[in-house]
């Protein structure tokens, strides 16, 4: 027998436990940028884990909530493409850093 399972996309409270069982995070100043991307962009749990997993053990939960938020922008990014309409500016790059050091 087949079964069809409906599975949604990652919302902030979704990231929020994947945030707090991968990174030990129940807040960071990168929430919100984040919780405001996931409200524009379509990202399965999977794929926001996949950008949360730590590589290393020398970077911080920063770099890694930075990384997440230039994997959304590069999904919003192509979801306007294929809308067809005008990007919009990703967040500098200082601005992350600025944050993740927060």
């Amino acid at each position: 027998m087949d079964r069809h399972i409906e599975m949604s996309y990652c919302n902030f409270e979704a990231f929020k436990v994947l945030a707090k069982n991968y990174l030990d995070l129940d807040s960071h100043p990168l929430f919100g940028a984040i919780q405001n991307l996931l409200e524009e962009v379509d990202m399965t749990p999977a794929d926001v884990a996949e950008n949360l997993m730590p590589k290393t053990m020398e970077e911080d939960a920063g770099t890694w909530l930075a990384n997440l938020i230039e994997a959304l922008e590069i999904v919003k990014e192509k979801a306007q493409k294929k809308k067809g309409e005008k990007e919009v500016e990703p967040i500098a790059e200082k601005d992350l850093e600025e944050a993740a050091e927060k």
